[in-house]
Order: structure tokens, then sequence, then C-alpha cells
């Protein structure tokens, strides 16, 4: 099922449309915020020197750190009697990022994610578990909005309390889950207390996933332990929240939305532009946005794009899964390392869990990394040739897959703390004796 024809429409046509409001949203921010006015004049640049899609690149960046400095609506483009909502990030590292968001603005959101659920094959005889976190957060109320678009029935159950989610989709009869992939596996884990059988008492029949980078591994065991299809969403708060893409049925890679969203992927180091299918930092710049006009953000995201068509039969450009952020890659003894690639070796490794953390730390000058990993139910702890065994091959796996020495340390069944929103898998001790 396609929600709009403009996902399958030409090329030609999307770029048009893109080149149009392009045109516009530079025009806006020219003219309505300080901020960038005074970039184009450092720059020598004027609204009218963008007469294509490629001149893009003499417009400025625009990073969180500028989001911060302007705190709490100094990018705004409309009074705040147009702002009819407001959200923001968690503010954990500082000053909060914060959004806003005009009626029309809220109508471009809701169509996007009504994209979403039609590519999870909602209808308006499903029931959808809305798992994710109501409030400042955009996951929970993106979700719920989206899901009232298509005509769903939305559960607006929020986050935490697992034994009473799982207690709400049996008794509601949930077809559709909306969660992170991390809770989503420590719900499963609680249902499998109820018996091998536990699926039976559930209708589940497909879920959208999405607030943290995951591994193919981790999509498996997901789709696995649900015996559902994995949609995955991906979006930010700063240019509209979940809904800037969607992976379909016919493919793990995400369908871009550009009528709404222009990308780009360039070098995080140079800023210049990487050749298609080649990984780098993912810049959006959002087309249609009326309280908050952002031009060529930089999310700090890594991935790549490819504008081959979908066999679902969308024609918008696709990218792969975020495998990491510019600002959680791991440098271990020189070597570049990104989690997701760390639990990818983890979920092909026999006998353990995805459920790990990694630390790393300094051994005097030289880097040390450390990695907990869960064993799993069937494993016992007790084994001590097993677990070594277990130990030395996933050791022996980093070292030829990603060329770095990890110590690895095999830990209890569900010992390690779980989130009950995104997962907390790296702390860097490094950084704290900075």
């Amino acid at each position: 099922m396609i929600w709009n024809k403009i996902e399958s429409s030409p090329r030609e046509t999307i770029e048009q449309l893109q080149l149009s409001r392009l045109k516009d949203t530079v025009q806006r921010v020219y003219a309505l915020t300080p901020f960038y006015r005074h970039k184009f004049e450092q720059t020598g640049i004027k609204p009218e020197d963008i007469a294509s899609l490629k001149d893009i690149k003499k417009l400025p960046f625009t990073t969180k750190k500028d989001l911060r400095a302007h705190y709490p609506f100094g990018l705004f483009t409309v009074p705040m009697s147009e702002v009819v909502r407001i959200h923001s990030s968690s503010g954990t590292t500082g000053k909060p990022t914060v959004v806003g968001y005009t009626r029309s603005d809220m109508e471009v959101w809701d169509e996007v994610m009504a994209r979403v659920f039609t590519m999870a094959g909602t209808t308006a005889e499903d029931i959808v578990h809305n798992g994710y976190g109501y409030g400042l957060f955009t996951g929970g109320l993106g979700m719920h909005n989206g899901a009232q678009k298509v005509g769903a029935t939305i559960v607006p159950a929020s986050s935490g309390f697992t034994e009473r989610q799982l207690m709400l989709m049996k008794d509601f009869g949930a077809t559709i889950l909306a969660v992170t992939p991390s809770f989503a596996l420590h719900m499963a884990e609680v249902a499998k207390k109820a018996g091998p059988d536990y699926l039976k008492d559930y209708k589940l029949k497909a879920g959208i996933f999405g607030a943290e980078p995951t591994s193919k591994g981790l999509k498996e065991e997901v789709s696995k332990a649900w015996g559902i299809d994995y949609h995955e969403v991906y979006g930010l708060s700063e240019i509209i929240g979940p809904g800037v893409a969607c992976s379909c049925k016919k493919s793990d890679l995400l369908h871009v939305f550009e009528d709404h969203f222009f990308v780009e992927i360039i070098d995080p180091a140079t800023g210049e532009e990487v050749p298609e299918g080649q990984r780098g930092e993912l810049v959006i710049t959002p087309l249609t946005k009326q309280a908050l006009p952002l031009l060529r953000y930089r999310t700090g995201d890594i991935t790549s794009i490819t504008k081959e068509p979908c066999r679902c039969g969308r024609t918008m450009l696709r990218m792969e899964s975020i495998v990491g952020r510019t600002d959680d890659m791991l440098i271990i003894g020189g070597v570049n390392v990104y989690p997701s690639q760390i639990e990818h070796v983890i979920s092909n490794a026999y006998g353990v869990t995805l459920n790990y953390q990694i630390i790393a730390d300094k051994k005097g000058y030289l880097d040390k990394l450390e990695i907990h990993i869960e064993v799993s139910d069937e494993i016992v702890c007790d084994n001590v040739a097993q677990m070594e065994n277990i130990k030395k091959s996933i050791q022996a796996a980093l070292l030829s897959n990603l060329y770095i020495n990890a110590t690895v340390r095999l830990v209890e069944p569900r010992s390690i703390e779980r989130s009950m929103g995104k997962a907390v898998r790296i702390i860097d001790k490094r950084k704290s004796d900075e």
C-alpha cells in the first residue's frame, strides 16, 4: 500500500517540487531569521543565487549548537500566536533544543507519519499499541497522530510498566506495535515467562521501531521474538520528529519523504558531498517547515543513500539504517568503530543475547575496550569451558572483522540494566578523565 501518489512519482517531478520548496524556504529564512541573514551576508549569498538543487551547497550548515545558542525561540519564523505545539530534546548535555510547530507543520507531520503506518500495512481495522514516551519527546505524539490519520485505533500506553503494557497488548488485541527496539526485546523477555508458546496470546502482525541505531541482527531478533514484520522509522525532533523516512515490506532501506526533506551525505570532516552509496554524515533541509525552517541541518548520523527505485514501487531515494553517530564513534587504538558494528558481530555469536554494554577506558596511555554481554538462557554459566569458548570466539571475531582487541565478559541473563527507552550501550570512561 502507498498512502500518497507522490511517493511513486517520477524523479523529475519530485526534484521540481523540491526546488520550488527549497527556494521558498531560503526566501523565508533570509527574510525572517536574522541568524541566517547574517550568515548569507558573511558569505555573499542571496536567495536568488539558489537556481538549482545543486546550489544547496552554497548555503550554510546549521548545527545543534546553533539551536542551543538561540534557545528557546530565537530561530522561529512565526509569532508564538501561530505556534500550536512545542517539543524539545532532553537537554541532558546542556540546554535542550526546542522546536515549534504551526498548524501547517502539524499537518505535514501527520501526513508523513500516515505514510509510515501505511508502509507497515496499517489500516482502520488495526489497533496500534504505542509504547513510545509521550511528552516533550516527539516519539509518542508523533506516532499517535500518524495512527489516527490512517484511522487506526490507538492505545497511548507510553513507556515503562512492562507487565501492564503486555496486559494491554493481549487484552486489547494490538496488531501494530510501536516502541524502541531495545524495549521490544525487553518486553519479549518478560512475555516469555508465561511459557515458550507466549506468542499465541498476541495478535501482532507488524512493528514500527526507531529512536536508536539498530543492527541487522537486532532487527532480526526483535522480529523473531514477536513473530512480526520489522519496519524501521527514522526522524529527529529538530527536523520534525519520527517520519523523515521508513522501511517498507520489500527492503531494509528506508524511504526518505523527499517532498518534505532534502537530504545530503557529506564527509563529516570536510563538509564535502560524498558519492552516492558511500557512507557519511546525513544532512537534512526541511522543505515545508513554517515555525522552524532550517538549512542543511547536520544530524551527526552516519548513513548512505541510493536513488535506485524500490520493488515496492516507491521512487524516493532510500537510506540505509543509521550505522552510528559522528559523536559516538569509538577510536580504539587508532581504529574507528561504531557500536552497531560490534552489535553485528555479537548477533552472529552462539550462546549470547543482544543485551550488551561497551566500556572504553585507558590502561596507561593505551585504549582499552571491554564488552559485557549477557549469555542466553540455555547456557549454563558455571560451565567454565563452554563460557571460555564463547568468549574467545567473540573476541576472535571482533579482531578479524573490526581489527580491535577487546576483552569480552560474559554475564548472566538479565543482569545488564534495561532501558525503558533508548538503550545505553556505551560508557566511555576516557571522556570523564579529560
